[in-house]
């Protein structure tokens, strides 16, 4: 199955201080961008990488040997936009969304998404909750949800491309901003989501601590 990678790595950074981008942090002798790009360099099925970031940084941190299969598309100004973008220039039926800063996807896992699209239009990876969870107001506890019942959303989480993309417009059109991908294919997809397991160890780095 060919499909387009939309890798979302324009955000600033901030929770982890260090001043710049977190995705041109290097772990070893590469950055974390590079080292979150190899799965699906390596995946013959990956036809194209769409790689949303500042251009500039992009050309100056990675690198890489010019490619036909890489696109680099400037990020928005939320996540969600810099999506938007990164869709704009997608080319293939199907696409994997997958966050720039999350470098240990396995090819396990990988292969799991493109099965779930064999049978399914939306797709996300997902792994238990460890803890349990509650909803809190004010600083007082309101309710303690069924852990059993829960998983914490991780990437990549994939779609067929025009169903994605008609979310995302319907999401603009109404001023509707999720906090992941699959969760305007809930709200306008008319479809089920299938949650296939993910692994503990496809963390974001998101804070110095993740390091």
């Amino acid at each position: 199955m060919k499909y387009s990678a939309v890798i979302v790595a324009a955000g600033e950074g901030t929770r982890m201080g260090l001043g710049y981008n977190k995705v041109y942090y290097h772990l070893g002798e590469v950055t974390i961008l590079e080292k979150t790009m190899k799965v699906f360099l390596t995946d013959p099925e990956c036809v194209q990488i769409v790689v949303v970031t500042d251009p500039d940084l992009y050309y100056k941190n990675i690198n890489l040997s010019p490619d036909q299969q890489i696109t680099v598309v400037r990020g928005g100004s939320t996540r969600q936009e810099s999506v938007g973008n990164g869709l704009n220039a997608v080319t293939q039926e199907y696409v994997l969304i997958h966050d720039g800063a999350r470098p240990y996807l396995s090819r396990d896992v990988l292969s799991a998404v493109k099965k779930g699209l064999e049978t399914d239009d939306a797709v996300c990876v997902m792994v238990p909750c460890k803890d349990t969870i509650k909803r809190v107001i004010d600083g007082v506890i309101e309710e303690t949800y069924e852990r059993s019942t829960l998983m914490a959303a991780q990437t990549p989480q994939a779609f067929r491309t025009d169903l994605i993309v008609a979310c995302m417009n319907r999401a603009r059109q109404e001023g509707f901003t999720a906090t992941d991908d699959s969760a305007l294919a809930e709200k306008y997809g008319n479809v089920k989501v299938k949650a296939v397991m993910g692994s503990y160890e496809n963390i974001k780095i998101t804070t110095p601590e993740d390091l």
